[in-house]
């Protein structure tokens, strides 16, 4: 895969996927540029990759994305691939939710996605090509404890992606979803042995997966390598949720 001359931007660049997903595209020649809402971060991430253009931009500010993607689009010289990863967790059980906590997440996961996809989808049928991928969750499909807001918010896009996947095949613009389920980072480094064992008898490949695993799908999706596949989800869980549905 090559994605020399084309323009893409990922959302949630600083976290641990995000970071991952803006090294693969940069590895494979794309011109990138990353969002978040740590400048700190940002700056940190740019210095260790400088290549990367940067923004410190807030999704949820709803109201300011068409002028966000404008930018962009004049910063890329273009926006050929979007990728939707910027996401935030409250969790809580439902009968302590608060309203706040069940429409910020809302708001971020799904509402912010959406807006995102439309102001870039603007932009990718001038050009007559686009690819968008949207991060989901395992508990999008399976649902979880306490993460009732979260998992509407992911099975949300997910739905969301196939109706815009319908409305956009014939311009040649595809929109997918990559779902990764317990993915190593710097939080599942501090759980302790005994629910990481736990966590792991439930995954059928007995182990984590890496950010190089979602990167390396999210890339593929982006590619031309998969142009006839569009409206579908793309399960990074090591078996977790094929296990689950047995």
């Amino acid at each position: 895969m090559d994605f020399k001359g084309k323009k893409i931007l990922v959302t949630g660049a600083t976290g641990g996927i995000g970071g991952d997903i803006v090294r693969k595209f940069l590895s494979l020649n794309g011109t990138v540029l990353g969002t978040g809402t740590n400048l700190e971060k940002l700056n940190s991430l740019r210095d260790k990759n400088p290549n990367l253009i940067t923004e410190q931009f807030d999704i949820s500010k709803h109201d300011k994305i068409d002028e966000f993607i404008e930018r962009v689009f004049s910063n890329l010289g273009g926006l050929d691939i979007l990728i939707n990863n910027a996401g935030i967790t409250k969790d809580n059980l439902s009968l302590r939710m608060k309203n706040e906590e069940w429409q910020k997440v809302i708001d971020v996961n799904l509402t912010s996605t959406f807006y995102l996809c439309k102001s870039s989808i603007k932009k990718m049928l001038k050009n007559k090509f686009g690819r968008i991928v949207n991060i989901t969750s395992i508990v999008g499909h399976t649902g979880n404890v306490g993460q009732g807001n979260y998992s509407a918010s992911k099975a949300g896009v997910v739905s969301m992606s196939k109706s815009l996947a319908i409305e956009y095949a014939k311009k040649n613009i595809t929109i997918n979803c990559v779902s990764p389920g317990f993915i190593k980072t710097n939080m599942t480094d501090k759980i302790s042995d005994q629910f990481k064992s736990e966590l792991l008898s439930r995954i059928p490949m007995n182990r984590l997966g890496s950010g190089e695993d979602v990167s390396n799908t999210v890339a593929f999706l982006s590619s031309n390598e998969s142009s006839y596949i569009t409206g579908e989800t793309i399960h990074v869980n090591g078996g977790m949720y094929m296990a689950w549905q047995s």
